[in-house]
Order: C-alpha cells, then structure tokens, then sequence
C-alpha cells in the first residue's frame, strides 16, 4: 500500500494535537513535532482554497509522510472551490481536511473565511456537505464561540447543529470570542475571555460530536485534566511551539498509554541531523527549520546559550548541521554541570 493511501487512526491521535498557526506550523516545525510524539495530531498552516484551485499552487501541499497523522487546515467560503481543494488535499495523502472557521485576521475576513463565517452557519454547512461528497478523507471545523457581539450561548449551538446536519463528527473549538471590530489578531489570541464551560455544555448537548478544545492550554498537566473532564480531545497552540518538549515528550505515555522512556530534546536535535542535511543538500536554508527549535529547552539549563547560537549563527552562509551539534554539545555541558550542582 502506498504511503498516501495508508489509513492512520486520527480519532485516537486527536486526543492532542498541535493547532494549525500561521509562519509557523510549516513542515519543518511539524517534522520536529513528530521526533517528540509518534501520536499527537499535527496540521499544516491554513491553505487557501483559491490559492489551490485558481493558483495551483500546490506547493503547498508539500509534506514528509513521517509527519503523519497530520492534517490539513483549508480556508475559503465556496463550497466548490473547497470541495476541489479537499480532493486535492486527499489525493496529496492528508488524514484529515479540516475547515477554518476561526481565524480573525482582516486578510482572512476580507476573502470571507475564518472566523467571520461563524455569522453564517448555512454556509458553513454547505461548504462542508460539498467537501465530504468530493472526497473520502474526513472533514472537520475548527471554530470559535462566537463573534463580535454574538451570544455564544444562542449561536453556538446552532451553528454546531448545521455542521452535525451536514455529516461532520469532529469539531475543534477555540474557547474565546473573536472581536473582529477592535482587537487585532494578536489580542484576539489573549483579550476575549476563555469559556471552559460552554465547551463543556456543547459536549453535554451534543455527545456524539467529538469535541477538541483550545484556547489558553499551557501545559501538558492541563491537557490530561480536560481530557479527564470528558472532553474528547485537546489542541494546544502556541505552548506546543514555544515549549515543544514540555508538552511532546511525555505525550505519548500520558495521554495515549504508550510504554517505554519519553523522547527528549536531545533526542530530537540528534534526530533532526539527517532531515536538517537532506534540506541543506537541496538548497534550503538551515534558519528555516531552526527557527522552529528554538525553544526545544525551555526552562532548562542551557536554554539562552542554545538560542543564542542558533538565532545568531543560522542565518549565517554555509551554516550547517555542525553548528546544531556545537550548540547541543553546549546545552548538553551546562545540563550536566546543573545537575552535578
């Protein structure tokens, strides 16, 4: 069977996932994601529709099957234009074609995608009825409460109804409010007012839908304790980027009852070696993927060299994988020197 046509157990590997982020969840950050966890779900940044149908531009759809499960996030709001582009990102080989319904960002709202389409739930619906017919990968939302001045406890769960109507079974939920009028992108990740328990209540309303919550997760602890509440699965954002390690390494025992030792972040750097030669070797550029790596030791001994070495030597021409191992070797040092002290 060839690799893209090979069948990965994505409701199970949704119990944690990494959220899609814009600049940031590239293939070469999910790549190091799964040196972490062998399980948690990853996503591609949001691809446009128009950008995969009118540009073909499928260059975006690029990716390593040893990222897998990893799914793909769409954005656009015509249900022909987003039913060709999930069949694209089907045959391309994605576990999961999974629709933006919460971006707040004015270029998003401009192409009427993202968040501004949780004031129209019809649409919604009828963009995920064309993708689930073109194609047989499954379809999920990623949305959030509500919008501007909506009540989220009347628009919630309508809108959660329309999408069930249309055959989706798995939904991602951003706990905030996007303020779409006043608050830039960056505030509307912060500012809006985390809503647990409404999240809670659209499980009890709607128990058949598989509900992933995000929003304000920070740590693995909290993950376990959402997924405890009975909530089906957590997506954690910018913790996962920022702390990989933290919230990867012990994943895979924690949340999906693997055996055997944690990875590490050593383990990970050492992994990553051969991915980091084989992209040098084709023309790439050594910041692209250690940028992404950047906060592989957080709070650990060494964490400040290890920035330091590969924000400011990265960059650099002819920077290669010897410079990752002498900033290794360094953090590796000062570990053991914490340690003995």
């Amino acid at each position: 069977m060839a690799d893209k046509d090979k069948k990965y157990n994505v409701l199970n590997a949704s119990r944690l996932s990494v959220a899609p982020m814009m600049d940031w969840t590239d293939r070469h950050c999910r790549y190091l994601h799964r040196r972490l966890s062998r399980h948690a779900l990853l996503y591609t940044e949001m691809v446009t529709a128009p950008a995969l149908v009118r540009g073909n531009a499928l260059h975006l759809l690029d990716f390593s099957v040893e990222e897998h499960p990893v799914a793909l996030q769409l954005g656009g709001s015509d249900p022909a234009e987003l039913a060709l582009a999930a069949r694209m990102g089907a045959e391309a080989g994605y576990a999961e074609i999974n629709l933006n319904c919460g971006c707040p960002s004015d270029r998003v709202q401009s192409g009427r995608f993202g968040a501004i389409l949780m004031t129209e739930p019809a649409l919604v619906a009828e963009c995920c009825a064309a993708m689930i017919a073109a194609q047989p990968v499954e379809v999920t939302v990623k949305c959030r409460i509500g919008v501007d001045d909506q009540n989220p406890e009347e628009v919630l769960p309508e809108f959660l109804a329309r999408i069930i109507a249309a055959g989706v079974q798995r939904v991602q939920i951003h706990a905030r409010k996007a303020w779409l009028d006043g608050l830039s992108p960056k505030e509307n990740r912060d500012i809006p007012p985390l809503d647990y328990d409404l999240v809670q209540r659209m499980k009890m309303l709607f128990p058949n839908l598989h509900i992933s919550i995000n929003g304000g997760i920070t740590s693995l602890d909290q993950a376990v304790s959402l997924l405890d509440q009975g909530l089906d699965g957590v997506m954690v954002g910018r913790a996962a980027y920022h702390q990989p390690a933290d919230i990867l390494c012990a994943a895979d025992r924690r949340i999906y009852g693997a055996t055997g030792p944690d990875t590490t972040a050593e383990g990970a750097v050492r992994d990553m070696l051969p991915y980091i030669e084989a992209h040098l070797a084709s023309g790439g550029r050594l910041h692209q993927i250690t940028r992404h790596m950047l906060g592989l030791f957080a709070g650990k001994p060494g964490a400040r060299a290890w920035r330091r070495h590969l924000s400011e030597g990265a960059t650099r021409p002819g920077a290669g994988p010897e410079l990752v191992e002498r900033a290794l070797a360094e953090v590796t040092d000062l570990t053991e020197s914490a340690s003995i002290l």
